[in-house]
């Protein structure tokens, strides 16, 4: 089932073009402000994978530092997102969007509920999880922008 799904993905003009071997048919929705910014949307859809299950069958996108410590790839002629990854993670995000068929992939989890945008929610029933309750996301950021960051937005725009 998982162990041999493959997906193949990609942007909007073609220009950049994917294939994934996922370990899990599971992806999740961030509610973050950044990538909110990033999609222009209320959120975004992933699927975590290992960089080593992902092969690039045109070109990788254009990488954007969105903080100190992480990447988003993106295609520069039509803008389409399409990666999210830490610099030190063997693993990285895929937009769902971005799949060829995004229906093969199921949501299970809603990230940085408390950037929800409340009236553009409905309610689903999956778990949601804060930004702040994950302490390897906080590690991550206070070793970037020091113990007083408030993270997010305002701490990657005043650097």
């Amino acid at each position: 089932m998982a162990e041999t799904m493959t997906l193949q993905g990609g942007c909007l003009c073609g220009r950049i073009r994917y294939e994934v071997r996922p370990e899990s048919d599971e992806g999740y929705y961030c509610h973050c402000r950044m990538c909110q910014l990033a999609f222009g949307n209320t959120r975004a859809a992933f699927i975590n994978v290992p960089q080593a299950a992902l092969r690039w069958l045109t070109e990788p996108p254009k990488l954007y530092a969105s903080s100190k410590f992480a990447r988003r790839g993106f295609c520069p002629d039509c803008g389409t997102p399409l990666s999210f990854a830490y610099l030190d993670s063997q693993r990285m995000d895929l937009s769902v969007g971005s799949l060829d068929e995004p229906s093969r992939v199921r949501p299970v989890s809603h990230f940085a509920t408390e950037s929800r945008v409340a009236n553009w929610h409905a309610e689903d029933g999956l778990p949601g999880e804060r930004l702040d309750a994950s302490e390897r996301l906080t590690k991550r950021w206070k070793e970037a922008y020091g113990d007083a960051v408030v993270p997010g937005v305002g701490a990657v725009r005043s650097r």
